[in-house]
This record gives structure tokens, sequence and C-alpha cells, in this order.
């Protein structure tokens, strides 16, 4: 019997489906060693030599491997083909000491959990590639030294609790000045002029249509143009009686390609546009659709797909949708992504002939369907037909007999667009308008209805949400496809970003200190630039053209003098104190603004000999705290981020409520009436019906 080893119980119990008695298929949990938590576990004076261990929760799994190691032929370790994969290969390899004629074993690889692929894997075995496990090895080692050299530094000069990561302050860099962006953004005032015509043939249908204002003398109308409502409204009074010409009729057929397949990076963004999951909840749902054999792996940048998924993509959209729904020819991609492994597949359907709609409800639960349907349109819709719009431009001048404006100085044009063929959008529809124009020809005089002059505001960019920071890191070559969620993840379950109320990122009044002290003394850790390259030159060791000591030296010298440095120049009260003339009620000394790690509060200066604190008057309601009656009522946050609000006499009075308080009593029990997310008051307690 030979020993298969994986990652987790989901994906090993989907092989030993496949394989049967011959093979025992058990999960390795994951990465069996680590770098210990409690110290930096990294011999930077022995070429940066890092001290594994093995945690206390894998102790039993790795006793439990290696007896089944003992009690099997041979092992054979399948765990994922990518980086992290690689590398949790090797570390088993060293906890299980496996190797030489005792110990034998094998490595293979698969991009998707299905019999075929499961047995082409197993005739074709190899050994374990140390250059990836090198590239993740040199980024674990990056990370580690950046977060355990520079926390400290954090906890020092701001507030205990905090913590610095290589990757993570970049993205809270790009959420912060996108903030700033806006804050500094000065709308500008401009005006649009449409008019809304009918052509005079009195039989043809829906004959009115709207055409805008897009040239004046020949020169193009930049969107700025018409600045205020006086230079608007003297163009309307130029066109007072004007007469509108059609000049030209532009009729053409425009056809529109199909998405490529998804990588991890469009997957989590669709996924965030379509149904608001974030990205660390789409890779959890992916990753179980992988493990069931489902879809192929998730983990991915590359754009390609294999010859035989292609041809089940033809025969099904052949027979279920007809010969000239499919493109004709296999449609191939290629990712533009920096560092893509061409070597790996996109995110794609294990079979295509596998439609979600034919699926049993009990075979996958809400959330999975939908990811699945999403990926299987996706993949199937990638090698359909384009979509075909029949499109029209029509362009028309205005010119103003009465000012003896003969030459039409004025030009309008209209657009308009009708689906023709659905194509691809028959299964993955994106927005579109259809605008249907009546049939116009040139030299024809139509009659005005009215002339509209709008206002407008230039508006600033938008926050980032999950899909945008996505795809800003992609583009900027911050992180890789496995990295992603944990980036937005991790930014934000450390306070240093939030959700707004449109789900969109805002930096914390933490993450703003943080990222300006990083961005102040540390330049190189929060530069987007030297962070893309160190990326890049991770790719290369994976690649077997770099070298991993030499890349984190070269990175680490300048790094650790520059820390010794800033110990001692960074002050402290800079960051995080700030007089007032406040004083202490308790001692009567001068009260501070403070900044802790959930935001600013008032502390007295003797602090620690007395330890009075209050919130800043920002987070007060301006209310009496129904319960005790003295105290006010603030607005507080768990350590997980979650809003509530109590009283500033806390523990003595220990009113809390997730619900804002109104400031009004329930007129039927005397409890506070509170607003809840949904903006209706109701009374707090609960068997009150107020």
């Amino acid at each position: 019997m030979q020993l298969i080893i994986v990652e987790s119980p989901a994906k090993a119990n989907t092989i030993q489906k496949f394989l049967g008695p011959g093979y025992k298929v058990l999960a390795s949990y994951g990465h069996v060693r680590d770098l210990p938590k409690s110290e930096l576990g990294i011999d930077v004076e022995k070429n940066f030599e890092p001290r594994y261990i093995i945690p206390t929760k894998a102790r039993k799994t790795v006793k439990f491997l290696s007896d089944a190691v003992k009690e099997t032929d041979s092992a054979i370790i399948a765990t994922d083909e990518d980086r992290e994969g690689e590398a949790i290969a090797w570390h088993l390899v060293q906890a299980l000491k496996l190797g030489g004629d005792k110990e034998p074993y094998e490595r293979i690889v698969f991009h998707e959990i299905t019999k075929p692929a499961i047995e082409e894997a197993l005739k074709n075995p190899r050994q374990i590639d140390i250059n990836l496990v090198d590239s993740q090895q040199a980024r674990r080692i990056l990370d580690r030294l950046v977060g355990y050299k520079l926390s400290p530094f954090l906890w020092k000069k701001i507030a205990r609790g905090l913590s610095a990561g290589r990757v993570q302050s970049v993205a809270v860099r790009l959420v912060v000045e996108r903030e700033r962006e806006r804050e500094k953004f000065v709308p500008q005032e401009y005006w649009q002029i449409i008019a809304k015509l009918k052509t005079q043939k009195s039989k043809i249908k829906n004959n009115e249509f709207d055409a805008t204002l897009i040239r004046i003398n020949d020169k193009t109308l930049e969107k700025l143009e018409i600045k205020n409502k006086k230079e608007a409204d003297k163009i309307i009074k130029d066109l007072d009686g004007a007469e509108y010409k059609v000049v030209n009729v532009d009729k053409k057929e425009e056809k529109r390609n199909p998405l490529p397949p998804f990588t991890t990076s469009t997957l989590q963004q669709s996924a965030w546009q379509k149904f608001h999951f974030p990205a660390r909840f789409t890779m959890q749902i992916a990753q179980k659709l992988y493990e069931r054999g489902f879809i192929t792996y998730h983990r991915t940048d590359s754009l390609n797909l294999s010859d035989l998924s292609l041809f089940a993509a033809k025969k099904f959209i052949i027979e279920n949708y007809g010969e000239n729904y499919w493109a004709g020819y296999l449609r191939r991609y290629k990712t533009k992504s920096k560092g893509a492994q061409e070597a790996h597949e996109a995110i794609r359907p294990t079979y295509a002939d596998r439609n979600p709609e034919n699926l049993k409800t009990a075979e996958l639960d809400n959330n999975q369907f939908k990811l699945y349907s999403l990926i299987w349109n996706r993949f199937i819709a990638s090698q359909m037909n384009q979509a075909i719009f029949d499109s029209t431009a029509i362009d028309i001048k205005a010119g103003n007999p009465k000012l003896q404006i003969t030459n039409y100085k004025y030009a309008f044009r209209a657009t308009g667009q009708i689906l023709k063929f659905d194509g691809f959008l028959k299964i993955y529809p994106i927005k579109f308008e259809e605008n249907e124009l009546p049939s116009l020809e040139k030299d024809e005089i139509l009659e005005l209805i009215k002339l509209i002059s709008s206002q407008h505001f230039t508006e600033p960019a938008p926050r980032y949400n999950e899909a945008s920071l996505i795809r800003a890191l992609e583009e900027n070559g911050i992180g890789r496809p496995s990295t992603y969620a944990p980036i937005l993840s991790t930014i934000q379950d450390r306070n240093y970003i939030e959700k707004d109320e449109n789900r969109r990122f805002k930096p914390t009044e933490i993450g703003i200190i943080v990222n300006d002290l990083l961005v102040k003394n540390f330049p190189e850790i929060v530069d987007i630039k030297f962070t893309a390259e160190m990326e890049k030159k991770l790719d290369e060791i994976a690649q077997d053209s770099n070298e991993w000591v030499p890349m984190i030296r070269e990175f680490y010298t300048p790094f650790e003098k520059n820390l010794e440095e800033k110990y001692k120049e960074v002050s402290k009260k800079e960051f995080t104190e700030k007089p007032t003339e406040k004083k202490c009620p308790k001692c009567g000394s001068s009260l501070l603004i403070r900044l802790g790690k959930f935001g600013k509060f008032y502390a007295c200066s003797k602090f620690p000999k007395c330890r009075y604190t209050e919130s800043l008057k920002e987070n007060k309601l301006g209310m009496k705290c129904p319960k005790c009656k003295n105290g006010e009522i603030v607005a507080k946050r768990t350590k997980r981020k979650k809003i509530f609000y109590g009283c500033t006499n806390w523990p003595k009075c220990d009113f809390a409520a997730w619900d804002k308080p109104t400031g009004k009593l329930c007129e039927k029990c005397g409890s506070p009436m509170v607003e809840t997310k949904r903006k209706q008051i109701k009374c707090s307690k609960k068997d009150c019906a107020g």
C-alpha cells in the first residue's frame, strides 16, 4: 500500500474515492513546521538560517503521519503545485525524515482533483522543486524580519499591540493616499447641453431622441469647457430658433469579445462586484470547490487552458447552444500579469458539461453554488462567439438664421446600439445599454423639442473597495495570487483600515499614524516600486535566476542600520501626544490627547500615577446615560472593531448597546430608544413593542 499526503482532509477524501484500497490518503492540515512565534527564529549572522519547529497543534499530525509512513511501502507527497504547496512538501520530507532507501518518497502535482488528473500525476512523479521552496522561504524570512523588527519599534513609538508587514504596509499606504487625494480634491463645475429632437416623419415610432453638444466651430468640447451657467445660457440663447440638420449617419456592426477565464485576482474582484464576497470568503469557498473536485486550482495568475478543457467546452457549446455560439476556434488567452506562472491553468470547472443548473442542491450550498456558477459561466463564455451590436452615430449641426449663423457652428451627436446577436452574453451577461435611434437620412431637417442645460461637478476618485484594491495591488506588482486575501484581511484585523457605509475602505486614525511614521522613517518598506521589485526578485529565485541569501542580505543590511538610527531619532510624542488646556478631574494635572491602538482619547499627563482617561468629544453623542443619569453616551469599539455605545462612567456604570441610543425614552416601558442599522427607531428592551 502507498501513502499519499495532501494538505486537507476534504482533499484527501476526494482523492481516496478515486484511487481505492491500494492507497491510503492522509492530510497534513497545512504546514507541519514553521518559525517559532516567541522569537525571531532567524540567525542573521549565519546567512539568515531559519530555525523551524513543529508547532504544538501539528505534533499529533506529524506523529500520526510518521506511523503511517512506517506502515506503508512508500510515501507520495501531493500538496498544491504553487510555492506554498512546494514548501509544505519540503517541510513534510524534513519532519517525517523521508528519503533514502528506508523511507522513499515521490512528489506529484496536479491542478485539478479528478481521476484522470490524479492517475496522470502518479505516472509522472518528480523531485521537490527546491527553487520554489527557496522562493517561499525567502518571502517568509523577509516578512518575519520586517514584522519582528518593526513591530517593537511601533510599540515603543506609538502604542503596544501594533504590527508592521512588508506587503500589508504598502496596501495601507494606497488607502491612505487615496483618502488624502479625496480630502484635497476641489470639485469643478461644468455644464452639459442636450438637444431633445425628433424626426418630422410622423409614421416613425419612437421618433424622439437626445443629442449631446460635442463641438463649437469644429472645436471639440472638453468635459470642463462650459464652466458655468452664464456660458451655458449664452449657448442656449445662440441656439434660439436654430435649425437642426443631419450631416452624417454612421451605421456599423460592433463586436464585443468575451472575457478570459478567471485568475485568482479577477475571481476575487468579480465575486465582490456580484455578491459582495470579501476576498478571504471567496478563497474559502473556492478552496472547498477545489478540494471536492469541482474546479481547478484556485491560486493562479495564469490564463492558460488545457486542450482537453477547450475541446470539452466546444462540445458543450455546440450541443447545448448551437454551432453559431461557438467561437469557431479554440480561444487561448495570455496573461499580462508580470511574473505569472504560465505552467499553471486559469480557474475553470473540472468538467465543462457539469452545468451548475443541473447540479443537485445537496451537492453545493448557496454560496458554493453562486461561486461555481460564476466560474463555470465565465469559462464557457470565454470559448463562445462574440456579441454583435448594430451601432449608429448621428452627427447633427445647428445654425441660427436669425443671427445669420449659416455655417452651423454647433455640432451635436446622438449614439445608439441594438443587440443583434447575444453570443457569449447568453450565459455571461455584462452591463450594456440598448438605445434605438429613429431611421434618419443625411441633410434631413429635425424638429427641436427642447434644449436642456444641466449642471455637473467633477468627483474625486472613489475609495477602494475589495475589488479595486486587489486590482491596484496586482497592477503595481504587489503580492501574488495567494497573498491578496491575507493582505486585505490582515490590514482590517489590525484596525489600519475599515469599511465605510458603502463597503469601501478608509484608513483609521491609527492606520494613518502608522503609515506616516513608516513613510517618513522607512520609505523603502512602503515604497510601491521597491516592494514590486522585491516580488520580482522572489520570482527570479523561483526560476533559479537569483539566490535568496544575497537578496535578503541586500535588503536587511541597510534596513537594520536605519532601524537603529530611528530608535534614537524618532520621538514618541511626535506621533502620539498632543497637549490640551483641559485639566484632569482626578488629580488636576493637564490632560493630553493620546493615541491608542483603537484611536485617540484624553489621558492624564501623570500616567501611570493617575490613570484617568476620557473619550474625545467627537465620540460623544451629546446625551446623558439613560442608566446612571450622570455619564455621557460615547461611541466605542471592540477589539474586533465593531462599534457599540457605552457610558463614560464605565466601569461604575455598565450601560452598553449595539444600536445607537437616540436620547429619548420608550413611552411604554421607559427604556432607552435606539436607532438600528436600518435606521429604524425602536425600544432597546427586547420584549417591548415600543
